[in-house]
């Protein structure tokens, strides 16, 4: 079993080991004890924004592949439910639709739209029946702003894990984002899931990697913040370039640089990432399909159309191929015979180093071992 322990102390620690992104094991029980149990992006309110709707969706399709059911009921209420009927296991909703009740097409079987049983034929004489197992599974959904959020298993509350994000930009008026289907787009790279959040969470490539980016951030002056399972790094302009215009009641307001704010770039453990520019926001999903497959999709959500094309927030695009074909050659070099880990800078990979040691956190025994 590899031994997954990060050092706390980055001057000292080395990185996650090889295995970590080449084992078939390791990538399996990253489903259950990573992904299940941390906070997984749904979308939006909009998807689902009439009374009796209903919505299926699938947690993370490719890989915990779990089949949800969103509901909204006749209170206006919305509710998060398996969308697994609990007599013989058939998908229950296979369509968005308006409906007043949620009724298999199998049995028969029929639940309210908050889950509970209601009905099912040809049960009489059957004992102890119904009981709390024959309600829908509920699981537990998180709204913040217009965006919804479930998980299957949640390892925290989800208020402890979107308090640092909702306290830095709270004063945005998000109500006002927008959704653009046409500015959004799906990226399938050829690389590990952790390979692509890592390459995220440090602004040390951007020199070497994005000579536009870096044309308009200015690098000595980027920052990375830490929070128990979020981080943020917070892009400066170097001048004449769009930037925020923070109120007085911005935590930035009174800091030396707070007309320079061009990017806050926000991650959530595991696999979201919240990129906020003075045109709007950039949504970035992070979706494991195997051990070298990931899909990564921008959701685009615009509050000022006309500062999309300037500042940090422009040419998203060039700089999404740009981190894939890097992210991509590292996937490439992690399997050589003379590479096994490698030493942070703790100037600059603090966010990565605190990626690693919530993995090794969520997979590792008391004794760093990889729970394999």
């Amino acid at each position: 079993m590899p031994n997954l322990h990060i050092h706390p102390d980055i001057t000292r620690a080395h990185t996650l080991p090889t295995e970590f992104y080449t084992s078939a094991e390791l990538y399996q029980r990253s489903k259950e004890l990573i992904f299940a149990s941390s906070w997984q992006f749904l979308g939006d309110t909009e998807r689902v924004n009439v009374p009796a709707q209903l919505l299926p969706v699938t947690l993370l399709e490719g890989f915990l592949d779990e089949p949800l059911l969103l509901s909204r009921d006749k209170t206006d209420a919305l509710g998060c439910f398996s969308n697994v009927c609990t007599h013989r296991g058939n998908i229950l909703v296979e369509s968005a639709c308006i409906a007043q009740n949620i009724k298999c097409r199998y049995h028969g079987r029929r639940f309210g739209l908050d889950g509970t049983f209601q009905y099912m034929p040809e049960f009489e004489g059957v004992e102890s029946f119904p009981s709390e197992a024959d309600n829908l599974h509920r699981v537990p959904l998180h709204q913040w702003q217009q965006f919804l959020f479930a998980s299957l298993r949640p390892a925290a509350p989800a208020e402890s894990v979107f308090a640092d994000m909702t306290r830095r930009i709270g004063w945005l008026p998000l109500e006002e984002f927008v959704f653009e289907p046409s500015l959004s787009r799906d990226y399938l790279v050829q690389a590990h899931w952790a390979l692509y959040c890592e390459n995220y969470l440090e602004g040390f490539h951007i020199p070497y990697v994005h000579q536009s980016l870096n044309e308009t951030l200015d690098y000595g002056n980027y920052t990375t913040e830490l929070f128990r399972y979020s981080n943020l790094q917070l892009g400066i302009a170097k001048g004449g370039e769009h930037c925020f215009d923070l109120p007085p009641d911005s935590p930035d307001f009174h800091t030396p640089l707070r007309e320079n704010i061009a990017a806050y770039y926000f991650w959530i453990f595991p696999n979201m990432m919240f990129n906020f520019y003075p045109w709007g926001l950039s949504v970035n999903i992070v979706r494991p399909l195997g051990i070298e497959r990931t899909k990564v999709s921008f959701l685009t959500y615009v509050w000022d159309s006309s500062k999309r094309e300037s500042g940090a927030g422009a040419g998203l695009d060039r700089v999404e191929r740009e981190d894939e074909a890097i992210v991509e050659q590292v996937q490439r070099g992690i399997r050589s015979r003379f590479y096994s880990r490698g030493r942070y800078s703790p100037k600059r990979e603090t966010g990565t180093h605190h990626f690693h040691r919530l993995i090794a956190e969520c997979m590792s025994d008391e004794n760093g071992n990889a729970d394999v």
